[in-house]
């Protein structure tokens, strides 16, 4: 549940904050007759994002078994190359993605059909980080069952509507770049999970035999259905049994990706919201 939570509630305060910078900055300029084409472009977005998910959730349900295991293979590396971008683009982009959302904003209302670009520029905004959801979603309920999954992606939705509303309505000022390095440093961890879960995949649909010895094997002391080993599954995809293939896979994916992370971690300005 947790990591659920905490993915959609980055995710969640992202989408946001974007939609507060642009909802802020048209009230600013006196443009808030505009304001309705702004919803219409987030929510369009939203359904689409849910749109993609029912379907590919839908296609994966009619496959065979083995073109199961390697549609869960392709979602989660999907997932993995997603989430990742979305890590190191919301480090790149923290400092000048006001001013860019300004300048797509003044561009969009300048041209013959403006409420349409408007809801274009909107649309795209919200439907990245809706995208980005939904393939991490199915990468994860791929790999579990019950409700604990949806219900925590669900109160990280909650908790990031709670958020966004007291950044923007409230004032209330949040560190985003303290926030966003360690729930980066976080969700580098999981997709080194969906890395490893995802060569499993490859292998049980046939595609992938190679560095199959057991690496380990410590279900009897650590079993992943227990108290600490679901966490460790939650946060640093822990198994009990993995091969050597599926631990250099995620030794491969995590060490270069956080050395780069942490390495890139200068300092940037505090994102407060959508104020100017």
């Amino acid at each position: 549940m947790l990591v659920p939570f905490l993915i959609m509630l980055r995710e969640g305060i992202e989408a946001a904050l974007i939609v507060g910078i642009i909802a802020s900055y048209l009230a600013r300029t006196g443009r808030s007759e505009w304001l309705p084409a702004l919803w219409v472009g987030a929510v369009l977005a939203c359904g689409a994002s849910l749109a993609v998910g029912a379907g590919l959730d839908i296609v994966s349900g009619e496959l065979p078994q083995r073109a199961q295991e390697l549609f869960e293979a392709c979602v989660g590396l999907i997932a993995v190359a997603l989430l990742t971008s979305m890590v190191f683009w919301m480090r790149k982009a923290a400092r000048s993605i006001k001013g860019e959302l300004h300048a797509g904003i003044d561009a969009a209302l300048s041209g013959e059909r403006q409420g349409l670009a408007l809801v274009g520029l909107a649309f795209l905004a919200v439907a990245r980080e809706g995208l980005e959801s939904v393939f991490f979603l199915l990468a994860v309920l791929q790999q579990s069952s019950g409700w604990e999954a949806p219900a925590g992606a669900a109160l990280g939705l909650a908790g990031a509507v709670v958020v966004g509303f007291a950044i923007h309505a409230m004032g209330m000022k949040l560190n985003l770049r303290v926030f966003f390095r360690w729930t980066g440093i976080f969700i580098l961890f999981v997709a080194a999970g969906l890395v490893a879960n995802a060569v499993r995949a490859l292998h049980e649909a046939g595609l992938w035999n190679g560095l199959q010895q057991i690496a380990y094997d410590i279900g009897a002391l650590l079993p992943v259905d227990g108290p600490l080993g679901s966490v460790l599954s939650g946060f640093f995809g822990y198994q009990e049994r993995a091969t050597l293939g599926e631990v250099l896979a995620y030794l491969a994916f995590l060490v270069p990706t956080l050395a780069f992370f942490l390495a890139t971690g200068r300092p940037e300005p505090k994102l407060s919201g959508a104020r100017p």
